[in-house]
């Protein structure tokens, strides 16, 4: 395998459709929960890090997908969900959030103390970030009951789930900065007594100079990225993570591998995908279904939006009808955070029941989802809406998949 591509998200559908693409690759498959989805106050899933487990693994049993094939990750554990904290606040916080992953047996862990907390000077020194780096794998180490997590260190920039600016002075790391990285974060491991972890520091993460932000995509560049590859000549051990790579072209998965990024993140773009196919069915619902009987996702959807924007408000800006159009429509997809908001949940089951109520004439299948209908036409999936929502997923996903795969 020349690579792996990791899938953030909470999902279910979502995570049934990341086990069935693996399946059928026969891949593993590495799956990260990240630090304000999860964590040991449950997150705004309200999931424990146990929690999560449970779910994952429930679902690829139910797939019949080997569990010993399955990796799970934290993703940018710190104390990233709790920046409004003074850091003698946040930080025990965040290592109680390392100890509750490395308890649960996540096996790959993101140490990423780059977000500064309300009484910190931004932005932090190499020194702090790794200073705290090391007190979080310290405690993840005291917390491990079985098999010995690797770590990630570094971050990338922007935030974390895409920019929220002009993507037009992107720069990729420079190798000295990555460079720095590594070095503060090996001499700070050693000073608190950390050499048996640090030959398990697998990954830095690095921006390779992709990025998505609301309505625009930066791809892949080889060219603009050489002279940071060539920093894993010299450390043969590791290899680069890159975030934000929802939404490239498949020739910049391809390339982004072969030049030693072999851990590719994904996460908007699969809720994304997702949002597509079920309002694309809520279209398809309308023509078929009452109107005192019809889910009204998209509505309810945009009405939870509304009353709860705090997973929304800093990130998407404008007049009122544009930031409409950012709740519904952004590269961002800011609605993933909604999806378990029992309202939404509702609209969502109601949804599926009404069309499979009713006989779904396949030229509207066609009509609103022509990749579905083609693969049901033929007989690669069902024709089940459900179904056609783990297509449109799986779609997402297949370019990381194909990139990853061996040649």
């Amino acid at each position: 395998m020349r690579g792996i591509y990791s899938v953030c998200s909470a999902h279910p559908w979502v995570l049934r459709a990341a086990v069935r693409q693996a399946k059928q690759d026969a891949m593993p498959l590495l799956i990260e929960a990240t630090s304000n989805q999860v964590n040991q106050q449950g997150g705004y899933t309200g999931m424990l890090p146990k929690d999560f487990r449970a779910l994952v693994e429930s679902i690829a049993t139910e797939e019949g997908f080997p569990l010993e094939k399955l990796i799970l990750g934290g993703d940018h554990l710190g104390p990233n969900p709790w920046q409004n904290l003074p850091s003698a606040q946040a930080m025990p916080l965040a290592l109680e959030m390392m100890r509750s992953y490395a308890a649960a047996g996540f096996t790959k862990l993101h140490l990423d103390a780059s977000m500064a907390c309300a009484d910190d000077i931004a932005p932090l020194s190499d020194e702090t970030i790794a200073e705290r780096a090391a007190q979080m794998c310290a405690a993840a180490e005291a917390a491990v009951t079985g098999e010995r997590p690797v770590y990630i260190i570094g971050t990338e920039v922007p935030i974390p789930g895409g920019a929220t600016e002009s993507l037009s002075h992107l720069e990729v790391t420079a190798k000295a900065a990555a460079e720095k990285t590594l070095r503060v974060h090996r001499e700070i491991f050693q000073a608190h007594g950390l050499e048996s972890a640090w030959p398990r520091v697998v990954g830095i993460v690095v921006q390779p100079g992709v990025e998505f932000n609301h309505d625009s995509v930066v791809d892949y560049a080889p060219e603009k990225a050489r002279d940071l590859v060539t920093l894993l000549e010299e450390h043969p051990s590791l290899v680069f993570e890159a975030h934000s790579t929802d939404y490239q072209n498949p020739q910049g998965y391809v390339e982004l591998v072969q030049n030693g990024f072999a851990i590719l993140k994904v996460g908007p773009a699969l809720t994304f995908a997702m949002r597509e196919a079920l309002f694309s069915l809520e279209t398809i619902e309308r023509e078929l279904i009452a109107k005192d009987r019809r889910s009204n996702l998209a509505a309810t959807m945009e009405a939870i939006m509304v009353r709860e924007p705090a997973n929304w408000a800093k990130h998407y800006h404008g007049s009122a009808e544009e930031q409409r159009i950012l709740r519904r429509y952004s590269y961002s997809d800011r609605m993933r955070y909604y999806w378990h908001f029992a309202e939404a949940q509702k609209a969502t089951a109601t949804l599926m029941e009404n069309l499979r109520s009713v006989a779904v004439p396949e030229t509207l299948v066609s009509a609103w989802m022509p990749e579905e209908h083609r693969a049901a036409r033929l007989g690669a999936i069902g024709t089940d809406p459900l179904e056609l929502v783990l297509h449109r997923i799986r779609m997402a996903l297949r370019p990381y998949a194909a990139a990853c795969l061996p040649s």
